[in-house]
């Protein structure tokens, strides 16, 4: 069958509609090269490691590479701090209350997450949850999020593993409102949100930094013990803090503040035995904020930096990481 014949009036119409729309796209095309234009982008190092961590406080999760999102780093059933260990009344559970969290490895497979732990079997439960399974109000650092219950198998596992109270798992899905950072902290922007993270979506800490610490260190320290997202070689210590827009990828990235650290850098990642002291103390010797910013990060050491995301993307290891150079 022949097709209709179109009117000249719906000729001339599509005819303006078609230009119209190639002069947005033209447009667009040269409002991007102009803004590309009016920078340089500054190789600044490599990416070497990226981490998610799936669970809060448990274990990372290596990868080649990652999807950025707004709350951090994705891998197709992994977001990064989606699942999170609570009371039976809602407030969160960290390798702060029990240590031993950082020895809980986890994994994504087939459509499940799979615990293991010392002297503990195997666990695997699904992803996606049934809908008649609970949703938890939770408490995280002070702010309220919600959470799907994981179910009772996974909480009984967890009891026995801490021996401490009843625990459960819950899981953090799409449809539910994310935390916004700048509620817990000032620095950060009013669209940067997260899920159960402390309270940015991406750690940034170069190679160089960890030596450098260390060398200042009688027992050497481990960079499990920070938690990153992503790790950069080939710059020098310390320079993460010092870029203000970085280019990886096809992803874009906004440095927001440094991080502050606490007692759960001084669990061991081997043992899961908190000691308290280092590597604070050494940080505590020449790694404080400028006394202008006192209200920002109080009494805590610095060591890496949190950045926000201004454009999503992906990432791997091995690309170049670009600080980006406005003109």
């Amino acid at each position: 069958m022949a097709p209709p014949e179109l009117s000249p009036s719906r000729v001339a119409w599509l005819c303006v509609a078609g230009a119209a729309l190639a002069l947005g796209v033209a447009a667009a095309w040269r409002r991007r090269r102009q803004r590309h234009a009016a920078r340089s982008l500054v190789q600044v190092g490599t990416v070497s490691g990226l981490y998610i961590y799936p669970v809060k406080s448990c274990r990372r999760v290596s990868v080649d590479d990652a999807a950025v999102t707004e709350m951090g780093l994705c891998k197709g059933d992994m977001g990064d701090r989606f699942w999170l260990v609570i009371r039976e009344d809602g407030h969160m559970v960290t390798a702060r209350q029990e240590p031993r969290l950082v020895l809980i490895s986890v994994a994504c497979e087939n459509g499940n997450l799979i615990l293991n732990a010392p002297e503990m079997k195997e666990l695997s439960i699904p992803v996606k949850l049934p809908g008649g399974n609970p949703v938890k109000n939770c408490r995280v650092f002070g702010l309220d999020i919600e959470g799907r219950d994981c179910g009772n198998d996974v909480a009984s596992w967890l009891t026995a593993y801490f021996n401490s109270g009843p625990c459960r798992l819950v899981h953090f899905e799409t449809q539910m409102t994310p935390r916004k950072c700048k509620m817990i902290k000032s620095p950060f922007r009013t669209k940067d949100k997260i899920p159960y993270n402390d309270c940015g979506p991406l750690l940034i800490i170069s190679e160089a930094s960890v030596e450098d610490l260390n060398t200042r260190m009688e027992k050497k320290i481990d960079m499990r013990n920070f938690r990153p997202s992503i790790t950069v070689s080939g710059c020098s210590a310390y320079e993460e803090d010092t870029w203000d827009k970085v280019v990886i990828g096809d992803v874009e990235l906004k440095w927001v503040m440094a991080c502050d650290r606490c007692i759960l850098t001084t669990v061991d990642p081997d043992t899961g035995i908190i000691d308290r002291k280092e590597p604070l103390e050494t940080l505590k010797s020449y790694r404080m904020c400028d006394p202008s910013q006192k209200h920002i990060y109080k009494s805590a050491p610095l060591f890496g930096s949190f950045y926000g995301v201004d454009h999503i993307g992906t990432i791997k290891k091995g690309d170049p990481v670009y600080k980006i150079i406005d003109g």
